[in-house]
């Protein structure tokens, strides 16, 4: 197909599309809102072990104009049947259902394509232990005003509801602290760190000659003639494949209206959906960050692992989570089995901490190469046009990007990247300190400063500096 032609096809499919997405989106509303607080109650109730009462209301405040629909929401959470009901108004019902080994998922009344997945086997880590069975204090004054400071509230809300912070030195924890109710084991959704670990796991198969970055990914649906058989798995991993799915850069109200979460909150077998819709953009030529492009990733991983989730569960167990000491956690998937790729992992702060060491190590664990080699590198290497500092699966303070000059601005090493999910969740890499920071909460994406993550990283990189070392022994 030649250029000119594949553009006007664009043309007419988006026009086309567009009519289409806009009747839709409006009656998808409901779906999509009690969707996303069933899915978050779900896990965060059966997973991490939090009352529900306070998922809903730290959840709901951070998300700018939930309060407009949040107080005609009611919920059911079933402790037996391990399941949660949210229905809102008698116009949206959405009901999530618990199953061991998996997690939460949504149910759109289609059977589940896997059942209760049984616990994994003890495997012995690679990775060096990175702290004893206690909670590990501040190891300097420094450090302890930097975590006051974190876990401090402002006055007047919004709050910023951290949970849990986790800082390595050298592979080593000198610093850590939770919120009530959260400990060291204690499992914590990533939401859109998920796809920093979906990265890592498509590395693993690039490293297994399983996947290729630049050949057209193997979608069944996509074929040759088709102008979506061009995308790559690069172009995936940096939200350049061009489709037309809207943007997941923002979680609010207005969200809600964005086909792809659609896709997230009303389709039961989200790949499938997502690799139904045509393109919005030549492949490669234009940045737009969604959920959809890892949820296909993910898809290619399933495909790669086996087709169903144990399999992907025992592939990611054997290649990322074991051998890292990861034991804390949960990867949730879809009615049809395929990883919620796109934000829907639960691991213990250490446990996310320990996969940014990997990072941190070029990809090897106690000399086992787990990433192929340069991946960390073309992880943190910036997107052309990505405006927020985005690479390849991370996001990165690399290059010239207006997003990676302001947190650069406000103290972030020019060298850090990281993988970051809404409303506050962080694991932060900083080669030239040899640090990886996390940080966990709920907090409002805007203002940026709102969630404290500025001053924790310009606090802590002051704080472990080779000069502050010298100023504790004088």
């Amino acid at each position: 197909m030649t250029r000119r032609k594949l553009i006007l096809t664009l043309a007419g499919a988006t026009a086309l599309g567009a009519l289409a997405f806009s009747a839709a989106r409006a009656r998808d509303v409901p779906d999509v809102a009690t969707g996303f607080v069933a899915n978050v109650l779900c896990s965060e109730t059966f997973v991490t072990g939090l009352e529900p009462a306070r998922i809903f209301s730290e959840t709901t405040e951070a998300m700018p104009g939930s309060s407009l629909i949040t107080w005609a929401m009611d919920y059911q959470v079933d402790r037996v049947s391990k399941d949660v009901t949210v229905t809102l108004f008698g116009l949206g019902r959405s009901h999530a259902v618990y199953r061991e080994g998996l997690g939460c998922t949504l149910d759109h009344g289609d059977a589940f394509a896997d059942g209760p997945l049984s616990p994994a086997a003890p495997q012995a880590a690679s990775l060096p232990e990175i702290a004893g069975p206690s909670v590990v204090a501040p190891q300097s004054p420094q450090l302890a005003a930097a975590l006051d400071r974190a876990f401090a509230e402002p006055a007047e809300p919004p709050f910023r509801h951290t949970r849990a912070i986790v800082v390595l030195k050298d592979g080593r924890v000198i610093a850590e602290r939770y919120a009530d109710g959260v400990g060291i084991d204690t499992p914590l959704l990533g939401f859109s760190a998920t796809k920093s670990v979906i990265s890592a796991l498509t590395g693993i198969l690039v490293r297994d000659h399983k996947l290729s970055l630049d050949h057209p990914v193997p979608i069944a649906a996509w074929h040759p003639d088709d102008p979506r058989h061009a995308i790559t798995v690069d172009q995936l991993l940096r939200h350049t494949a061009g489709l037309a799915l809207g943007s997941s850069l923002q979680t609010s109200l207005a969200s809600a209206l964005e086909p792809v979460n659609r896709m997230k909150f009303v389709e039961s077998d989200m790949a499938r959906y997502a690799e139904s819709i045509p393109l919005a953009s030549v492949p490669g030529q234009v940045w737009n960050y969604h959920d959809g492009n890892f949820v296909i990733l993910s898809h290619l991983i399933r495909n790669a692992a086996g087709g169903h989730a144990a399999d992907v569960m025992r592939f990611a167990r054997r290649e990322l989570f074991g051998p890292l000491g990861m034991r804390n956690v949960v990867l949730e998937f879809d009615s049809a089995g395929t990883p919620e790729g796109s934000s829907q992992m639960l691991a213990s702060a250490r446990d996310w901490a320990r996969f940014g060491q990997l990072y941190l190590d070029d990809g090897m664990a106690g000399g086992k190469r787990i990433l192929p080699e340069g991946w960390v590198t073309y992880s943190a290497s910036p997107t052309p046009n990505a405006w927020v500092g985005y690479g390849a699966g991370f996001w990165t303070d690399r290059g010239d990007s207006f997003g990676a000059s302001y947190r650069v601005a406000h103290g972030w090493p020019r060298d850090a990247f990281f993988a970051k999910g809404t409303i506050g969740q962080y694991v932060i890499v900083v080669p030239s300190e040899h640090l990886v920071i996390v940080r966990l909460g709920r907090s409002p994406n805007a203002p940026p400063e709102a969630d404290g993550v500025f001053d924790l990283v310009h606090d802590v990189v002051a704080a472990t500096s080779g000069k502050a070392k010298l100023a504790g022994q004088d």
